[in-house]
């Protein structure tokens, strides 16, 4: 049963309150994972990458594609890693950054010793999937 169900009555929700300690879903994959809060109407993410985590090489063979294609918009909690365009400059985004991803292909990886984890408030319900 859903951990949502039977929020909604009366065309009213009621308050909710959830933590990435008990997510509703998580994905897995070599040097990272990817944790999912379901909220009505929205799905909230949370990744943590450790060093030496590369989308292409780690997260590539979960959905199926070179590299992602994903609209992201979220805000970094710690760590750095990077957003890669074919042919354009490559940015690196640090705590404290609420960054906007467009969905065209991309690919990151950990900048630095220290695991990355950021928040995601666009773009986290197809994420790490086909």
């Amino acid at each position: 049963m859903s951990k949502i169900n039977n929020l909604v009555h009366n065309d009213m929700v009621d308050l909710i309150i959830k933590r990435f300690n008990d997510p509703d879903e998580v994905r897995v994959f070599e040097k990272g994972r990817f944790e999912l809060l379901m909220l009505p109407g929205m799905t909230i993410g949370k990744a943590t990458y450790k060093p030496g985590w590369i989308w292409s090489k780690d997260v590539s063979p979960l959905s199926e594609t070179e590299f992602c294609n994903v609209e992201h918009l979220g805000m970094v909690l710690e760590g750095s890693a990077t957003v890669a365009f074919n042919n354009e400059e490559i940015k690196t985004l640090v705590a404290g950054d609420v960054f906007y991803v467009p969905p065209k292909p991309h690919d990151s990886w950990v900048v630095g010793q220290q695991d990355y984890v950021s928040i995601h408030f666009l773009g986290a319900d197809s994420y790490a999937t086909k």
